[in-house]
């Protein structure tokens, strides 16, 4: 890094890219165009980290022209190869057939980086809907042109590592807040928290089913980081006795799936994400098995529905504790990671607060009632946290982190916490603040009861009548102040809940009648 000049901080960065991709639509519009917007972005970053490379290789060889020759030979001597019809300033110049020219540029990146395919080759710069362009080539001029400009130098030089993945992470929230229901993304201050439970130690694997954007993957090795990184020359990294995290995951959705390999590259953290649908056929294998990570974490999308085929013809032995529900498939995932972990394994996966009690108290769903008895008769349950409302975008319902480990330190004893009163009012959103995430996890680390916020409870009392096997925080955290008034979105879930449930009884109702003989 030049002493001259110091690295750009984070929020002017953030600020500038944001205004930078508003340039194809107003910043109310702009989420419609995010692959468009992300993938420059990172084409941009390639460029000049490109060009950095070769300044380097002239300066070690004598004359641009030998290094251009050898990297172009040898793309080896480079990360990733940029072919000259897809360097920024050739770009730059075009201001006709941009979106055909876009297309082929990237396409080109991908044929000679091939880690690259289905990344940066992911969308059509000329795609059409009804006759008409989806973005025009007026737009990406207005886009390419913001991006050209000095306060948007991407290189390693220009930008101290970190601030351009947290100026990533900044778009996707951004992104997220403009998608709304639509959007799958996990707010960072929720990531950060279950990054701090987890306290990734270095060298350990991690392994996320249904990664998103891969934000909490990252945000474990930025936890990861920070406990056991220094500060080298100004940037912040980790020594040599102590290695990264391996960051391996799996994405069903090809968008999010690129935009995920996008946002580990652009952090510069090495990552085996694979594209499929994990719940059907797991990518991570050991031979026929399953992989064995040390750490497991996920952010499923809520309440998902399969079929009960895909839990009772699994030919992975993952649903060992029980059969989901074909309606909710919470706990489906659930056991998917218990069966990833090693024998020392721990895990946190962010439900829909629905999944801590279903069943209970001669509800509906028994079979989940059925999966958490299971678990807890292994002693896997560690810890279940129950979250504020209106943390997340694609719901303003409350979320619960469930903690399970294989290994646990406190042997028959869950510990249960009411953060539903812990966090920052927001529009359009709430948030956590750090010291609500800094008291989450402290009562979590330090195992402690405080009245009003946690209890610890023995899986013998959770078996008690008066419990069955309900993991609902507000059960026992008594004196905490929870919102007895639901609010439209639990109402609108609660009803749905009840419509599958009453039809489900009747399915059950007229089997029972045509068997006996009534029609």
């Amino acid at each position: 890094m030049s002493t001259a000049e110091a690295p750009k901080s984070e929020p002017t960065l953030e600020q500038t890219l944001w205004a930078a991709v508003c340039e194809i639509e107003d910043d109310v519009k702009a989420p419609k165009f995010k692959d468009y917007s992300l993938t420059l972005v990172f084409l941009k970053r390639l460029n000049d980290v490109y060009e950095e490379e070769l300044d380097h290789a002239e300066t070690q060889l004598g004359d641009r022209q030998t290094a251009e020759r050898l990297i172009g030979t040898d793309h080896k001597m480079v990360r990733y190869f940029l072919p000259t019809e897809s360097r920024w300033p050739q770009l730059a110049q075009r201001t006709t057939g941009l979106g055909e020219v876009l297309t082929d540029a990237v396409r080109a990146v991908s044929r000679a980086n091939p880690q690259l395919q289905g990344v940066i080759d992911n969308v059509d710069f000329n795609a059409t809907a009804a006759g008409r362009r989806i973005v025009t080539d007026d737009r990406l001029t207005n886009l390419i042109q913001a991006l050209s400009s000095p306060a948007c130098q991407l290189g390693v030089k220009d930008i101290a590592p970190g601030a351009l993945g947290g100026a990533f992470a900044y778009l996707l929230r951004r992104f997220a807040e403009g998608q709304g229901r639509q959007s799958r993304y996990t707010p960072p201050e929720v990531a950060r928290l279950i990054a701090d439970l987890l306290d990734p130690q270095p060298g350990m694997s991690i392994y996320d089913p249904c990664c998103g954007s891969a934000g909490l993957l990252v945000k474990c090795q930025l936890r990861l980081l920070e406990t056991h990184g220094r500060e080298v020359d100004g940037w912040r990294a980790l020594p040599n006795e102590h290695p990264p995290l391996q960051l391996f995951g799996q994405e069903i959705d090809a968008p999010t799936y690129a935009i995920a390999r996008m946002n580990t590259v652009i952090h510069d953290m090495e990552a085996d994400i694979h594209l499929g649908d994990t719940m059907r056929a797991p990518a991570h294998l050991d031979g026929t098995h399953l992989r064995r990570f040390d750490l497991a974490v996920t952010n499923p999308q809520w309440n998902q529905h399969f079929p009960e085929a895909t839990y009772r013809n699994d030919k992975y032995d993952r649903f060992l504790a029980g059969i989901p529900s074909k309606t909710w498939a919470d706990w489906g995932w659930v056991q998917h990671m218990l069966a990833s972990l090693g024998p020392a394994g721990r895990m946190v996966a962010l439900l829909d607060t629905g999944a801590a009690s279903r069943g209970s108290g001669g509800e509906s769903s028994d079979r989940e009632r059925a999966i958490r008895r299971a678990l807890l008769d292994q002693d896997l349950v560690e810890a279940v946290i129950l979250l504020a409302d209106n943390l997340f975008y694609a719901n303003a319902a409350p979320g619960i982190l469930v903690l399970l480990n294989r290994d646990k330190n406190h042997p028959h004893e869950i510990l249960f916490i009411n953060a539903s009163k812990l966090f920052l009012k927001g529009r359009p959103k709430n948030a956590l603040g750090d010291d609500d995430i800094d008291r989450i996890a402290g009562l979590y680390r330090e195992w402690r009861t405080e009245e009003g916020s946690s209890v610890i409870i023995t899986s013998g009392q959770l078996a008690l009548p008066a419990n069955d096997f309900n993991l609902s925080p507000s059960k026992y955290v008594v004196g905490a102040l929870t919102s007895n008034t639901m609010t439209l979105d639990e109402a609108v879930v609660e009803l749905r809940r009840a419509k599958v449930a009453q039809a489900e009884a009747d399915a059950d109702l007229w089997k029972v009648l045509s068997e006996v003989g009534v029609e």
